[in-house]
């Protein structure tokens, strides 16, 4: 051995030692957060794999039938989540009708009119509206909300319009139409709020550029929309997927009746509702099983609406990386 030899080796004993102790933390870390993102996909499945499974007996006795039955009767044992469906879809959808213009005023204003001085504390409303539990929404709805459709609007929503299908009818005051108002409030502070990020994420130059061409500040905006357009869709379907899934508000203002109607403002019934209502009531294995397979359904729908509306936010936030 070389006296060079001996000066360098030790040295390069010691590099190779840190570099083995970096190497072994850098791995602990590494398949330590993909135990935790694994464990994220391991429950999904496992909850999957329950609800499969104690639904089992309703899957076997109604087949693919159950999606298309409209009776519910624990008495005989006959099931369909025809009404719940339905229910869950009308008051999504009204709630999306009523609040995606409303949002998306909001989150232009925001993010391309309002002076700082006043965008700060707005924003921070809508994101305040956000955070509100669906109970104390369920509670205003109620005692609120239910008394003036009931008195005020109803009534005139039947005296004028009462010869179309969707206003005839007695005003109960709960009903789809209660439902689609609540579920329009929960939501809206959602897709406003995305809405506005996805606007801010739209590069300066494309307004400049449209206004350097001679555009009007209305005729930039609208640049800058077309340009978020697949990420402000994403923030609807976000939306959307919190009204499929919301229980107690609504479960407070829809009446709770299974039964399929034209008008809105008829009671009905959603399949987050029926869950809250009846499943301390499920005295039988088929009516247990019945309830869990509607969970499923919702469970499913809820996933591929969420998971596409995904994709659609980060097909947006992926173009100004």
């Amino acid at each position: 051995m070389t006296h060079n030899e001996s000066i360098i080796l030790p040295h390069d004993r010691s590099l190779r030692a840190t570099k083995r102790e970096i190497n072994i933390g850098d791995s602990v870390f590494k398949n330590m957060t993909k135990f935790f993102a694994l464990l994220i996909l391991l429950l999904i499945v496992l909850m999957t794999y329950e609800m499969v499974t104690r639904s089992s007996l309703s899957i076997e006795k109604f087949g693919w039938n159950f999606l298309l039955r409209s009776i519910w009767d624990p008495v005989r044992e006959e099931y369909g989540a025809l009404p719940f469906i339905y229910g869950t879809l009308v008051s999504s959808l009204l709630a999306l009708v009523i609040a995606l213009p409303l949002s998306i005023g909001i989150a232009v204003f925001l993010s391309e009119l309002a002076p700082l001085w006043l965008e700060r504390p707005m924003s921070f409303l809508v994101e305040l509206l956000a955070g509100i539990p669906s109970i104390v929404y369920g509670l205003w709805g109620f005692f609120v909300m239910v008394p003036w459709l009931r008195s005020t609007v109803e009534p005139f929503l039947i005296k004028y319009f009462g010869s179309i299908p969707l206003f005839s009818g007695p005003p109960y005051g709960i009903g789809m139409l209660a439902a689609g108002l609540i579920l329009s409030i929960m939501i809206l502070p959602i897709i406003a709020s995305i809405s506005r990020d996805v606007l801010r994420a739209v590069p300066r130059v494309q307004r400049e550029a449209a206004l350097a061409l001679g555009s009007t500040r209305w005729e930039a905006t609208r640049v800058a929309i077309s340009y978020s357009r697949s990420g402000i869709i994403g923030a609807t379907i976000l939306g959307l997927g919190r009204a499929l899934g919301e229980t107690m508000a609504v479960t407070m203002v829809i009446g709770n009746r299974p039964t399929i109607s034209a008008s809105l403002l008829e009671p009905g019934y959603t399949m987050a509702s029926v869950l809250a209502n009846e499943f301390t009531e499920a005295t039988s294995q088929m009516y247990l099983s019945a309830l869990i397979e509607i969970a499923l359904v919702l469970f499913v729908i809820t996933i591929i609406v969420n998971s596409f509306a995904r994709i659609m936010v980060w097909s947006v936030t992926r173009k100004t990386e």
